[in-house]
């Protein structure tokens, strides 16, 4: 049996990231051998990620990267049981790693069977990490904008690190124009999506869900008969109402924060008119970290922290 010494332990904590201690008890367990030490790890590894699984995990990350030619952008969000994970140096890490993955392997089930720099999958390092951290994981969502020709723009809202932070917005510009000025406009419009007080809900009215149109319509005419007006007059009421909430809720016809006097769909308009070729809004993300996540009766009140964010420029 090989003698297990300080700097035989200190080896297969640098490779598997292990604590000390687990690190020590592994290669006594197999007698120093330190593929079998770390095959042995990796098991443990597997079985403490198992029992944490069922643990909400609503902090973390949004992680953000746009692609060398600046025409694809994408937007994941890595969750953690709390916020001090997000300053752990080797989570943010594992946050930009994932960034950069999703600019080649869309949708999450081909993010986590994608190969990191390292040679293991994106799978096996959250797993790792789970392991080694000691809190719940899990990748849970991602998404992807293209565009042909332009610019896809980034801004990431209240910055943790380097490409990393606690929101993110992705705004795909179209158009054969000057790409740097695209990019800059389309950072612009990022961080007003990230910013006004009402994030909209699609890019136009015909992209809304329906579902929210009718559930909206709905609320406006429980409101309006509730004030013992006519049906017939109701409903015209609803038809002014729900077209003026569409125009709240949908980017183009947004008051561009920077500019209040201006639409989102003027501004595309104007820098248009500045590059002499059309410009058009293909598409935006945005992921506030957290957001529709059942935290249970302890979790911490995410609502009140992105309403707060929102307000921020």
């Amino acid at each position: 049996m090989a003698e297990i010494t300080a700097a035989l332990v200190k080896d297969l904590r640098e490779k598997s990231g292990v604590g000390m201690m687990d690190c020590k008890n592994a290669l006594q367990e197999t007698g120093g051998d330190m593929d079998a030490a770390m095959e042995l790890l990796r098991k443990k590894g597997l079985s403490k990620a198992e029992k944490k699984s069922g643990r909400a995990a609503a902090e973390g990350l949004v992680a953000g990267k746009v692609s060398a030619d600046g025409r694809t952008g994408v937007l994941v969000e890595l969750n953690a049981e709390t916020d001090f994970v997000a300053k752990n140096d080797t989570f943010q890490a594992a946050a930009r790693e994932i960034a950069g993955v999703a600019l080649t392997a869309e949708g999450i089930d081909a993010i986590s069977a994608a190969k990191t720099s390292k040679g293991e999958t994106v799978s096996e390092m959250v797993t790792h990490m789970i392991a080694t951290i000691g809190e719940n994981m899990r990748l849970r969502r991602s998404a992807r904008l293209t565009v042909s020709a332009g610019a896809v723009s980034l801004y990431l809202h209240n910055a943790q690190g380097e490409g990393v932070g606690r929101l993110g917005v992705l705004v795909a510009l179209e158009g054969a124009g000057d790409q740097a000025t695209l990019k800059d406009v389309g950072r612009k419009i990022a961080m007003h999506v990230a910013g006004t007080p009402t994030p909209p809900l699609a890019l136009s009215p015909d992209d809304l869900d329906p579902v929210a149109v009718e559930k909206e319509k709905k609320f406006l005419t429980d409101q309006a008969l509730e004030s013992g007006k006519p049906i017939g007059v109701v409903e015209k009421m609803i038809e002014g109402r729900i077209r003026k909430w569409q125009e709240e809720v949908v980017l183009l016809k947004q008051p561009f924060v920077m500019n209040p006097d201006q639409t989102i769909e003027q501004l595309v308009a104007d820098t248009a008119k500045q590059l002499g070729s059309p410009v058009t809004v293909k598409g935006f993300v945005r992921f506030a970290l957290g957001e529709g996540v059942d935290k249970g009766p302890e979790g911490p009140d995410f609502a009140a922290e992105v309403a707060s964010m929102a307000g921020q420029s």
